[in-house]
């Protein structure tokens, strides 16, 4: 990388969501390992946990991108959509919380059961530690395999920085990249949140991200 020059564009970035822009490292081999070789042939839910840009979606983009698939965020679950699953072998339902309609879920997951179909559910938190007040729906959680993202690594973090500050259009000195490291708290949405700190720090100041932003925006 060049000696902090950078390039600053006041337009949106679009994260790209292909396979190989996926890094895999310790904290999410296991899960990129299980998605690329799900199989559905003994289980057939499962269940994807992890935190807040943990890479969730990622993963759900690059499975359907094998396999065909119909996806829906868990709060626009309804009964249109259990219309539309007839179609499709493997339904993605993302996002899920104790917010969603517990009743059309329950309708979901016995069609799907009844009819032999795969569904992977991505959440923040276990689908059978979500309070459902549903009992029903409480016991056909247990049928969900369960598999978490961990907490990201040192190259992982490396690699999130590297590519947040890409979509950005912005690079800085790897020794800067490495003082975050040391510093920074371990979750994926931190991460996120420190590095739109340093962008905005740095289009306020007018100046080239350096240390004294970076300190300024761990809180140094």
């Amino acid at each position: 990388m060049s000696d902090l020059n950078q390039l600053i564009l006041g337009f949106d970035y679009e994260q790209n969501f292909k396979n190989l822009d996926f890094y895999v490292s310790k904290s999410n081999a296991h899960v990129f390992k299980l998605i690329n070789n799900w199989s559905f042939q003994n289980e057939k839910f499962l269940n994807i946990i992890g935190e807040k840009f943990s890479g969730k979606s990622h993963l759900i983009n690059i499975f359907l991108e094998a396999n065909k698939g119909l996806k829906i965020i868990s709060n626009e679950l309804d009964n249109n959509f259990l219309k539309k699953i007839r179609l499709y072998k493997n339904i993605i339902l993302e996002d899920l919380t104790s917010q969603i309609n517990e009743q059309i879920l329950y309708s979901l997951i016995n069609i799907l059961e009844s009819e032999n179909k795969n569904l992977i559910v991505t959440s923040r938190v276990s689908i059978t530690k979500i309070n459902f007040k549903l009992s029903d729906l409480k016991s056909r959680s247990k049928k969900f395999t369960l598999t978490s993202i961990e907490s990201p690594d040192d190259d992982l973090i490396f690699a999130l920085i590297l590519k947040n500050l890409s979509d950005r259009q912005i690079t800085i000195d790897k020794k800067l990249i490495d003082y975050i490291i040391k510093r920074i708290d371990r979750s994926y949405s931190n991460i996120s949140d420190f590095i739109y700190t340093i962008d905005q720090l740095s289009l306020k100041k007018k100046k080239s991200i350096d240390f004294k932003i970076i300190k300024e925006a761990l809180g140094d």
